[in-house]
């Protein structure tokens, strides 16, 4: 009998510690102990991709499994339609860039979610220019060059268009709907191949972004005419904005991470900080700066009234200009 009394001790200890233990787990909401996923609408090796895959490492500090999950296709839209179907427990996370404002002006009616209310935004992280740039044969060297003979030759300049939707296709759909001009868009498959068709000649003008293009202008094999962001880039010194030419011109990509609706105020707050962390990390923000990309890291709310107010401004753009999906 005084062994099992010893027994039974023995075990509600064991108990009560489990209990302990595992008490805070049971006890939180969100995905703690449960694979965390988050869905990106591009390729590997972006810098969307790139800062979501180091959002998922600060996730894994926190003790919840993360990875990325690439479903490039649509401008994105695949990717997001799969996050505004999933539950709102924190397991399924949308990693965005600018594309998230442009697709409802872009899409319309046939998007199947809505690019606010259907999520719970948790940080705007960052947001950064990007160069246009042209051929080094190019009869034009400024913006006022430039705009000059576009508007002397409508419909025959092109740019060199490395996905519809991008930040990088509309910064060239406001240049044209703000300085009246007519440029034809050549659609690529992405910069990258946009670019070679730059360097080649075949196409004389493209936006692109300040690191995919910074080693191409520094060695002389393209020019760059303007900046899209209101302040020089550091990265590009002598490079203008295209707002000392264009008034008001100023056109970003962003990077942000988005939620379901109706997430638990506890999850987004842990989820936010894990992000926070990130862009904080000296690594992080040196290879963001020097491309010129500005740390944000706003709060939710501020976030929420950002997508607000750029869905409206791309939504007036591609009414203006007729930009069409690919």
């Amino acid at each position: 009998m005084r062994l099992s009394m010893r027994r039974l001790l023995a075990f509600v200890v064991a108990l009560f510690a489990v209990a302990s233990a595992f008490g805070p787990i049971a006890r939180a909401e969100g995905p703690i102990g449960k694979p965390v996923r988050i869905l990106v609408g591009v390729t590997p090796g972006a810098t969307t991709d790139y800062l979501a895959r180091l959002v998922a490492q600060e996730i894994s500090r926190d003790g919840w499994t993360t990875f990325v999950e690439n479903r490039p296709g649509a401008g994105g839209t695949i990717a997001a339609g799969e996050v505004a179907r999933s539950a709102p427990d924190g397991r399924t996370l949308l990693f965005v860039n600018t594309s998230h404002s442009v697709n409802p002006g872009l899409y319309g009616g046939r998007l199947p979610f809505d690019a606010v209310n259907d999520f719970t935004p948790i940080m705007l992280l960052a947001s950064g220019p990007s160069v246009l740039v042209a051929a080094k044969d190019f009869p034009a060297s400024t913006m006022e060059e430039l705009i000059r003979l576009a508007q002397a030759q409508p419909g025959r300049l092109e740019f060199a268009v490395g996905g519809y939707g991008t930040s990088i296709h509309m910064s060239g759909e406001l240049l044209k709907t703000m300085a009246n001009v007519d440029i034809v868009n050549v659609p690529y498959p992405g910069s990258a191949p946009a670019l070679q068709d730059v360097l080649g000649g075949q196409v004389k003008l493209m936006f692109a972004p300040v690191i995919n293009a910074l080693p191409q202008v520094q060695s002389g094999r393209i020019k760059a005419l303007g900046v899209t962001s209101v302040r020089p880039v550091p990265a590009l010194p002598g490079v203008p904005p295209i707002a000392h030419s264009i008034p008001g011109y100023e056109s970003a990509a962003y990077f942000g991470l988005l939620g379901p609706a109706r997430m638990p105020p506890d999850v987004v707050r842990r989820i936010h900080a894990a992000a926070a962390r990130v862009v904080r990390l000296p690594e992080v923000k040196m290879r963001l700066e020097a491309d010129g990309t500005m740390i944000v890291a706003g709060t939710p709310e501020e976030f929420r009234a950002f997508l607000l107010a750029d869905i409206e401004k791309w939504k007036l753009v591609v009414r203006r200009t007729g930009a069409k999906p690919e």
